[in-house]
């Protein structure tokens, strides 16, 4: 069984900025490397599935996207780290459309790309949407406390969502998913 490890970008591994655009701006979350080189070296896929309103929007372009996203695998790449995909959403909120988190478009289109048994794998992210389209996929969620992560805590327990778990970072929560992987 094939699984991968999604995982969220602003505010789980780099640190939220608003609407992050510009590659001067793009600084690793502590632990974030080491949490990607973690899944590399295990032989997990470590896949992006990140929503950007803000070209939906017209704050910046898909360029200045691909920059900010460059940036930010350069950074991981100097340490021996590396994405394994990158899945996005253009698309303003209002659109409607089945790739903007919540929804688990992204990750089915990952999982078929990648073969994925999605029962199987999980999702990192800072935010109640992330863990709803984890789950609305049938991954495991895990939410870490980065980013909007404190805030998302409470939007999880009025919204009925409770995560597999909570770490205090990426790093944190990579071991925790390993550590499940390996069992007893």
């Amino acid at each position: 069984m094939t699984w991968a490890v999604f995982l969220d970008r602003d505010g789980t591994l780099v640190e939220e900025v608003g609407y992050l655009h510009d590659p001067q701006q793009v600084v690793l979350i502590g632990g974030a490397a080491e949490a990607i080189r973690l899944l590399n070296e295990a032989h997990v896929p470590a896949l992006l599935v990140v929503n950007q309103a803000g070209i939906g929007r017209g704050y910046y372009s898909e360029a200045q996207m691909w920059a900010t996203q460059r940036a930010m695998e350069e950074q991981l790449a100097a340490v021996g780290a590396r994405c394994d995909g990158f899945y996005f959403c253009p698309h303003h909120p209002d659109e409607g459309c089945e790739c903007r988190k919540p929804r688990p478009g992204m990750l089915r289109q990952a999982a078929a790309e990648h073969g994925l048994e999605l029962q199987a794998s999980y999702l990192v992210g800072d935010k109640l949407s992330d863990l709803q389209a984890g789950r609305r996929a049938g991954c495991h969620a895990v939410l870490v406390r980065t980013g909007y992560g404190e805030r998302a805590q409470q939007a999880c327990q009025d919204g009925g969502l409770t995560p597999d778990a909570v770490c205090g970072d990426v790093l944190e929560a990579v071991r925790w998913i390993l550590a499940q992987q390996a069992g007893p």
